[in-house]
């Protein structure tokens, strides 16, 4: 049976010297907020919400969390120059446990949208702030997954919004 696996890079962030310190700004927290109310759409109804411990991606994995009614659980391993392959191999362990919404950064996301769809990590996705691709695997292994669609804050709409 499939799993679902939604990797979002975290809202925009506000610059800092202390790259694990720093926050979102308001325009942050608005896509984090506008993608998690997208989320809670999407039947996530078990999905674990997992973030990077920095504080960025904690805070837009809040976001998402207080959607979908769940708790944040911090992923040590979620942080931006982690190699995708630890990320996939953790997975693994996991088998069954998902679905998962993965809250991290780039490069992480697209080179782990990469390796899991294509193979490779260098042929990922580039990931505005916000962003979300959704992927469907037998097993969180290099090229056995599916991009079923990538998302943006840009890309939802509502039916009172006008394009």
């Amino acid at each position: 049976m499939s799993e679902r696996l939604l990797i979002m890079r975290h809202g925009e962030a506000a610059p800092g010297s202390i790259d694990a310190e720093r926050k979102l700004t308001a325009r942050g927290h608005a896509e984090a907020a506008r993608m998690a109310d997208w989320l809670q759409y999407q039947e996530l109804d078990e999905a674990r919400v997992l973030s990077s411990p920095y504080v960025r991606a904690r805070q837009t994995a809040e976001h998402l969390a207080a959607s979908l009614e769940r708790e944040v659980e911090t992923l040590a391993i979620a942080t931006p120059d982690e190699p995708p392959e630890v990320l996939s191999d953790w997975l693994l362990e996991q088998a069954g446990r998902g679905p998962f919404v993965l809250v991290s950064h780039m490069p992480l996301v697209g080179a782990l949208t990469g390796f899991l769809v294509e193979g490779r990590s260098d042929r990922g996705l580039g990931f505005p702030t916000a962003a979300v691709a959704e992927l469907e695997a037998e097993v969180w292994a290099a090229g056995c997954a599916r991009l079923l669609r990538f998302m943006a804050p840009n890309d939802v709409t509502w039916p009172d919004e006008r394009p």
